[in-house]
């Protein structure tokens, strides 16, 4: 029996091939707001990897500021139609998702031209803050013209479906919380919908027939501000089935400040956060709804459609991880998904700090057209030393373009980092990332030698043509005054349960392996200091991830101390100086180091005499890093060879 994420959909008179969507997300691929050759590689990619349906996320009608796709000239119907036929050739369904900024884009561009940027600024500001209320009826509905004019541009260009952003303009007009109205756009519910359900009028009249979806976004009583609420969201998507709406996708409402409200990071929000209220839109239209939020895995998406709450399963970050969800349903190889962490280093962090969208556990996410495996020339033998994420990945690499590869790892567990990383509160999906790399290594075909080292002559002498070094770091251990006293213990030890530590905790470094740590033993009832030498704490954290760890402190009662640089470390306290040069005293029972991590050293000598070449990846390349690094520097070693 065909898996139901597979079945077909008819969605406003057009066929969908299965139920597999990729929602609208900002990519930062687009250059000056074209759609771009990066933008081909990357949603052809996804349309190959067998996505039935994908949205571009927040393509505005006007030449605004906002980093996203622009369609407001005829002369950008083109690319748009590249990309459109290059999805269609795999069955593809491309939509667009149509936004307008909650600020007077016309003043603010015209300011821009007149050099005025103080005063483009100071406008900027204040339309974002007050725009909703202060937009006029003759502005509205020249927005809604906009709108209108892009949405035949998308149909001229082979666009299916136009995405209505229910965020932004849209949905500030729509919330109690943002909108102060007192005209017809404000007040009661109706009043706070009426622009809505105008546009979505005015789209159906101007494109009668394309598929109209309607990004459904809800305020919770918990989160969101610039949508509809949970109570009237119901009603409102009842309306807007009579005003045209072939579809909806139910998520959470935005404008908080806080992505991870939208995009929660691990352990912030439950695996399907919003299915619940999806099935609730469902129950009440008689149109398809899709689900969004933390759906990590084939079996949860399989069971959201089975359940009767959506009718599409949408997932960004998941097909970020491994775009080939279809493909291997559709092979019986749902077990081969390489999942995603919910870590959002590459994706969310990465839109935030103006980078464009990609994925710690992919490669190839955002380089389609430079990245990919292929077989090799010719065929070696490949010695990888090292088990942890960028040994597996250089391995399952290597062994995905044909070589004999086999994996040294001196444990008997594989996994590396990952397997300490996993320990902290929330972090536990990293142990996802572990298994899936595990589960690929052996369906490559690699050889595992565990609890088990060469030396550069062993690995000469068994004939090895070239050899991977990925033997990772160990923790640092700068000689501080008494470094080596019974109550100093290492962050990675005790998180690897190798060390106990209780009472009073002195952490010492504020990284994320320290902040982390310190967060660990807090809520263990540790009473915890955070000294950082720099002036920031957790500099390196993720900005949806950050938010709830610092909470957690003020819960723990965490105390930080950054700018403070250890002089001493003494059986009941660590002596640091402060800033201003002043010693200051911090009393513990223990202290825990956490002040970064050195490569591990690999003696090639006996290779590079041999003219066999050695290859050092990840933290064994000379400086420790991340997951990211590790994944990205396998990959691209092994494609090398």
């Amino acid at each position: 029996m065909e898996n139901v994420i597979l079945q077909p959909i008819e969605v406003g008179g057009q066929t969908f091939k299965n139920r597999i969507m990729f929602p609208p997300l900002t990519t930062g691929y687009e250059k000056n707001g074209m759609i771009s050759e990066q933008d081909m590689g990357f949603y052809t990619r996804l349309a190959k990897g067998g996505v039935g349906y994908i949205v571009l996320g927040d393509v505005a009608p006007i030449n605004s500021f906002s980093p996203t796709p622009k369609l407001f000239d005829d002369s950008q119907i083109p690319a748009f139609k590249a990309l459109a036929d290059s999805v269609h050739a795999y069955g593809t369904k491309l939509g667009v998702q149509l936004f307008h900024p909650e600020y007077d884009v016309d003043a603010i561009n015209s300011l821009f031209m007149q050099k005025k940027f103080d005063e483009m600024r100071q406008r900027l500001h204040h339309d974002m803050m007050f725009f909703t209320d202060e937009v006029s009826e003759e502005m509205l509905m020249a927005i809604i013209d906009k709108m209108c004019a892009c949405a035949v541009r998308a149909q001229k260009a082979g666009v299916d479906v136009i995405q209505i952003h229910g965020d932004r303009l849209n949905g500030c007009l729509c919330s109690t919380r943002m909108n102060h109205r007192t005209d017809k756009f404000g007040g009661s519910l109706e009043n706070r919908a009426r622009f809505a359900r105008m546009l979505t009028r005015a789209i159906r009249k101007a494109v009668p027939d394309m598929v109209i979806d309607y990004k459904l976004s809800i305020v919770t009583p918990q989160r969101g501000k610039g949508g509809i609420d949970e109570a009237d969201a119901v009603q409102f998507a009842q309306w807007l089935v009579e005003d045209g709406v072939d579809m909806f996708h139910v998520a959470q409402a935005n404008h908080t400040g806080n992505m991870a409200d939208t995009i929660p990071p691990m352990g912030v929000q439950p695996y399907g956060f919003f299915v619940k209220i999806a099935g609730d839109i469902k129950k009440a239209v008689n149109v398809p709804v899709s689900a969004v939020g933390r759906i990590v895995d084939a079996e949860m998406a399989e069971r959201v459609i089975e359940s009767g709450m959506a009718d599409i399963v949408a997932m960004g970050r998941p097909l970020l991880a491994d775009p080939d969800w279809g493909t291997k349903i559709a092979a019986g190889k749902a077990c081969d998904i390489r999942r995603c962490i919910s870590c959002n280093k590459g994706c969310t962090d990465a839109i935030q700090n103006r980078q464009f969208l990609s994925c710690v556990l992919n490669a190839e996410n955002g380089y389609e057209n430079t990245r990919s495996i292929q077989p090799a020339a010719q065929k070696k033998k490949i010695a990888v030393l090292g088990g942890g994420p960028a040994g597996l990945e250089a391995a399952r690499v290597a062994a995905l373009r044909g070589h004999d590869v086999t994996l040294f790892e001196k444990t008997t567990t594989l996994g590396g980092q990952l397997n300490i990383a996993c320990v902290p509160p929330r972090k536990e999906e990293m142990r996802r990332a572990a298994q899936d790399l595990i589960h690929a290594v052996c369906n490559a075909g690699v050889h595992l030698c565990m609890g088990q080292t060469r030396t550069a002559e062993q690995l000469k002498d068994a004939g090895f043509e070239a050899v991977i070094n990925a033997v990772g770091a160990h923790s640092a251990a700068p000689r501080i005054p008494g470094i080596d006293s019974v109550n100093v213990a290492d962050a990675w030890k005790v998180l690897a349960g190798e060390q106990q530590v209780y009472g009073t905790v002195a952490v010492i470094g504020g990284g994320m392996v320290g902040c982390e740590t310190a967060e660990y033993l807090a809520a263990r009832g540790c009473k915890v200091s955070v000294i950082e030498m720099m002036d920031k704490i957790a500099a390196g954290e993720s900005t949806t991830i950050l938010p709830t760890l610092l909470e957690n402190y003020k819960t723990y009662g965490v105390e930080q101390s950054p700018s403070h640089k250890v002089k001493e470390f003494r059986m009941d306290a660590v002596v640091c100086e402060n800033k201003d040069g002043a010693e200051v005293t911090i009393p513990c029972d223990y202290i825990v180091l956490a002040m970064g991590a050195r490569s591990n050293a690999f003696d090639a000598a006996a290779l590079e005499a041999a003219s066999i070449p050695v290859y050092s990846i990840g933290d064994a390349a000379g400086k420790a890093a991340d997951i990211s690094n590790a994944i990205r520097t396998g990959y691209d070693t092994a494609c090398q060879l």
